[in-house]
């Protein structure tokens, strides 16, 4: 057997990239997450696709986030999909994992964070809320899963539901898109204030 047929058989792809490596697990306590002051966190709320993860990973590390958290319920982040999709952002952005959504919000209320929830139906729109500077604050986003989006007794927790507004024809945004736009406008409206 070469050792192109071992890369292929340890690998989970089927045209692996030609290396593979044995890390030691990285994530941290919630506590540790959030020590720095922090004025961006991401809480991905039962996020199961674990591309949409990596993703949303990926993006907070982009966009200057201080940390993200998963949620119980949640995709597991090391998962091969995760790691692939957060391109890297997974090994030095700190990530708590499994941490219930309440906690994750009163630990982000005491670090002084306002809570914001992304939701398409939210009454909230990204744009006015920006415009008022409502986005200059230190923030915690909260991003609920995929297929029904955000229950409404975690909703219930935010201090606003936020949508993005969608001005064309398409129904909704992937998870990953929408956190995306909602970090851009956040990481952005902080650094203008």
């Amino acid at each position: 057997m070469s050792a192109q047929d071992d890369l292929v058989t340890l690998a989970d792809t089927r045209t692996p990239q030609g290396i593979l490596a044995v890390c030691r697990t990285i994530d941290r306590p919630l506590d540790d997450a959030l020590r720095s002051t922090p004025t961006l966190v991401v809480c991905c709320a039962q996020v199961r696709d674990p591309g949409n993860a990596g993703t949303v990973i990926r993006c907070a590390d982009a966009l200057g986030a201080s940390s993200v958290i998963l949620t119980e319920g949640s995709v597991d982040a090391y998962h091969s999909k995760t790691v692939r999709s957060s391109a890297g952002s997974l090994f030095h952005l700190p990530i708590a994992l499994d941490v219930p959504v309440d906690e994750a919000v009163g630990a982000a209320r005491a670090c002084g964070l306002q809570v914001l929830a992304a939701d398409a139906d939210g009454p909230v729109n990204l744009v006015e809320l920006t415009a008022s500077g409502g986005l200059a604050r230190p923030t915690l986003w909260m991003f609920g899963n995929e297929a029904w989006g955000l229950p409404a007794g975690h909703a219930a927790l935010a201090d606003e539901v936020v949508r993005v507004p969608i001005y064309g024809g398409a129904e909704s945004l992937n998870l990953g898109a929408a956190a995306a736009i909602c970090l851009y406008a956040t990481s952005t409206a902080q650094r203008a204030a």
